[in-house]
């Protein structure tokens, strides 16, 4: 069996290998044919991979934490109600495969990042590549690519997934270059039909103000726009139910948070 077990690990088929002699074990019990128990084997050598491509996605997202659609509250305001139905159906990921946009519009606190992470936790899980960002952190490196002429590299890396989740675009408002940059990431992105998240605090009529200009704003909300589902999320902040719990979780505690908009937020660069 050793000799077997050998073989199993030069074939690269360690997910075989580990269950090898459970299933030999079983398949006499299961009254399996030699057919039957090397297809268990073989499914089970696939399940691992999946688990580890899954694993491997998710690392390189960028997510740090692992929230399901079980943990949005839809009580919390009428308009989480009414778009029920609508937020449900992005699971699918069918948005993904047509290359639409989605936009998430809502004042501070109001559990837009933590829908995003929920759309873009499934989307790794269905082996999807996916990126998360800040608006301000991604335009920071492209920034600093241009001192050294690494622009074309970068920018590849904000548009090659076939996810973007470019969180909190309005925190801040974007000077021309910046500005330039981001209207590069989005027109990319539009032209190879990769889906992109925007999570905003700022409706698409005051875009002209944190984009510059109306010119540039409006170039780049008709890109988002044009194959695109927008979602409005009301209510208080979240952040004042989370201020009132008697204790924190515990350090690289899983459990999800009161859907604050961004529990690990930080001060972006200016």
């Amino acid at each position: 069996m050793n000799l077997l077990a050998t073989k199993l690990e030069q074939l690269h088929l360690g997910g075989m290998n580990r269950q090898l002699d459970t299933v030999l074990a079983e398949a006499p019990r299961r009254n399996l044919s030699l057919a039957a128990a090397l297809e268990w084997l073989i499914d089970l050598e696939l399940e691992e991979r999946q688990g580890r491509s899954v694993e491997r996605r998710f690392r390189k997202s960028r997510l740090q934490t692992r929230y399901g659609i079980d943990s949005f509250n839809f009580q919390h305001h009428k308009s989480r109600l009414e778009i029920k139905a609508r937020i449900l159906r992005l699971l699918d990921l069918e948005f993904i495969s047509q290359g639409a946009n989605l936009v998430i519009i809502g004042n501070p606190g109001t559990g837009k990042t933590f829908l995003a992470k929920i759309v873009a936790w499934r989307a790794c899980q269905a082996n999807h590549r996916v990126l998360f960002t800040s608006a301000m952190d991604m335009l920071n490196q492209l920034l600093a690519s241009q001192l050294d002429h690494s622009l074309v590299r970068k920018l590849r890396i904000y548009t090659a997934p076939a996810l973007l989740v470019c969180d909190e675009l309005g925190y801040l408002s974007l000077d021309q270059q910046t500005s330039n940059l981001f209207y590069q990431v989005i027109s990319t992105r539009h032209a190879q039909r990769k889906s992109t998240v925007i999570t905003t605090n700022t409706p698409f009529s005051d875009w002209g103000n944190i984009l510059h200009n109306t010119t540039i704003a409006t170039a780049i909300a008709d890109r988002l726009v044009e194959n695109s589902e927008v979602f409005l999320l009301g209510g208080d902040s979240l952040r004042k139910a989370k201020k009132t719990r008697p204790s924190a979780k515990p350090a690289g505690s899983e459990e999800a948070p009161l859907c604050d908009d961004n529990p690990h937020r930080r001060s972006p660069a200016g």
